[in-house]
């Protein structure tokens, strides 16, 4: 029976590398995958999904108009993996439910769970409420040694606490850090 998967971590925590390894061990064994990615993530071009240590594949473009299901019910992979699912709407989440439920094909979702302000992301709210499975791809804490929970955005190297929710960027905009670094850095900024 095939299941819905919500793998998610911080910035930084290899997620991409992840997506792009299960595809990888997929291929390898003849079998065939769907590789999704939502159009906002545009870093690498849009419909790339690429990790931080140079490794890229392309995928099928998620926007408002995809249809999910009548491309996994005509191309009859033996997996569907998601990179960056945070970004999904509720409806986006709602056809990867019955693309397992009615196709049983598996489903793995990797993306963050929350903004850098801590808020959830409302595809990562929809995946953490109906997920068969939710799992955490762990890192460690930018400026200790603790695990990271958190994605603290920078700007110029400095911690920024406002601003909109959705700013693509990689390391140069965000560090992953755990909570007590996070409040600390945000204590010292509104000092300021």
């Amino acid at each position: 029976m095939a299941k819905l998967y919500f793998r998610y971590g911080t910035m930084n925590s290899g997620k991409s590398i992840e997506v792009l390894r299960t595809a990888h061990n997929y291929e390898e064994q003849g079998k065939k995958v769907l590789l999704f990615t939502p159009s906002v993530d545009n870093r690498h071009g849009v419909g790339t999904v690429a990790s931080r240590i140079g490794m890229q594949k392309k995928a099928i473009i998620i926007d408002d108009h995809t249809n999910m299901i009548e491309l996994a019910a005509a191309k009859k992979p033996n997996c569907i993996l998601i990179d960056e699912s945070q970004f999904l709407n509720k409806e986006q989440v709602r056809q990867l439910t019955e693309i397992v439920d009615t196709l049983n094909i598996p489903v793995i979702a990797y993306g963050l769970r929350a903004d850098f302000l801590g808020n959830l992301f409302e595809g990562s709210y929809h995946l953490l409420a109906i997920a068969d499975k939710i799992e955490e791809i762990k890192t460690v804490c930018w400026y200790c040694d603790q695990k990271a929970i958190m994605n603290m955005r920078c700007s110029d190297g400095q911690p920024v606490f406002e601003g909109e929710q959705i700013q693509i960027g990689g390391n140069e905009s965000y560090l992953p850090v755990c909570r007590k670094c996070y409040t600390s850095k945000r204590k010292q900024a509104h000092k300021l």
